[in-house]
């Protein structure tokens, strides 16, 4: 089979395509005729050489994909109520530039009613992390408000909506007017331009002083501290990525006097079984939102497979807005 595979630590230019075995499923697999490749930040971390895959893992990156189960466990298919044929996405440890990629029954879910391979490719990852990042940590209300680091990013763009259809309040940040536009075009009720505004302030101040509930931070470094400036009495911070910096400091005063819980998690080593929870409470409660049209995949640009470097150096140059996609 086709891959993309990394030839050694570097620019996007290591990206090659190549030739690799065609895997195997194992017991509570299934294997999926890949059409398209999702592509997020974590691919960019291992290409890089900072993120290498968890043990047993696919050295191929990639980490979500979409396209037609081809085979696997019999047993695991049936009872999850797929069959060969059937359109799925999924979530992976690794593997996902590929023609073929084999994935844990569990974290499968069907393609959503009406949305292209290509928009179901789009799904996974985000999605898994904002439910078990916003919803299973953060334990967001409806009625509440979460401050969104990043909303243009494919983290942000599915926070945005996801909270709305929960019934938040949503303001994010983004780096220009236009991206922030974007962001209120999505359903956010307030953008901040971290680069012309103090996001901290603007937080409190439409919030009318009282803070934010729950915040999603990707960034960590220098922005813990102004995040805990802007949270609410009993808030929640969830870290994500550490963008910024791994160091911070904040003033741990305010930490205990606004009894605030601060958390971060990653996904991608934790067990089939964590991962196999999230998917069914995605496939119950979002999509049926995403297939009823109220939450929406948000694809800017799409790349032949062959083409993975120009889309991991427009990842990079951050200009992007949404989820950018490989095809098969």
């Amino acid at each position: 089979m086709k891959v993309i595979e990394i030839s050694a630590p570097g620019a996007p230019q290591v990206l090659r395509l190549a030739e690799r075995a065609e895997p195997v499923a194992g017991p509570g697999e299934l294997r999926i005729r890949v059409i398209a490749s999702g592509i997020n930040r974590p691919d960019v971390l291992q290409r890089l050489g900072h993120y290498p895959p968890p043990p047993g893992a696919s050295d191929i990156p990639g980490l979500e994909v979409a396209g037609v189960i081809e085979s696997g466990d019999a047993a695991a298919m049936a009872q999850a109520g797929f069959k060969l044929g059937d359109r799925v996405c999924a979530l992976v440890s690794g593997g996902g530039y590929a023609e073929l990629c084999v994935a844990p029954v569990a974290q499968c879910l069907p393609s959503p009613a009406g949305l292209s391979d290509i928009e179901a490719a789009s799904l996974p990852e985000t999605f898994f992390t904002v439910w078990s990042n916003v919803f299973d940590r953060a334990r967001l209300r409806s009625g509440e408000t979460l401050l969104v680091q990043g909303g243009t990013s494919g983290i942000g763009v599915t926070a945005i909506q996801m909270a709305k259809a929960m019934g938040a309040t949503v303001i994010v940040t983004a780096g220009t007017d236009e991206k922030c536009a974007a962001c209120l075009a999505l359903g956010a009720d307030h953008a901040i331009n971290y680069k012309t505004s103090d996001f901290s302030a603007e937080a409190k101040r439409l919030t009318g002083g009282r803070g934010v509930d729950v915040v999603l931070d990707m960034v960590a470094g220098d922005y813990v501290a102004r995040e805990v400036e802007c949270m609410a009495e009993d808030a929640r911070l969830v870290i994500i990525a550490v963008q910024g910096g791994v160091k911070s400091e904040f003033n741990a005063g305010l930490v205990l006097r606004r009894r605030l819980t601060l958390s971060g998690s990653t996904l991608r080593p934790r067990p089939v079984a964590f991962k196999g929870e999230i998917a069914q409470s995605l496939r119950s409660t979002v999509w049926p939102l995403i297939e009823a049209g109220r939450i929406k995949p948000v694809v800017h640009c799409v790349f032949p497979a062959a083409e993975a470097a120009k889309a991991h150096a427009l990842m990079e140059s951050n200009r992007h807005i949404g989820k950018i996609v490989l095809s098969w």
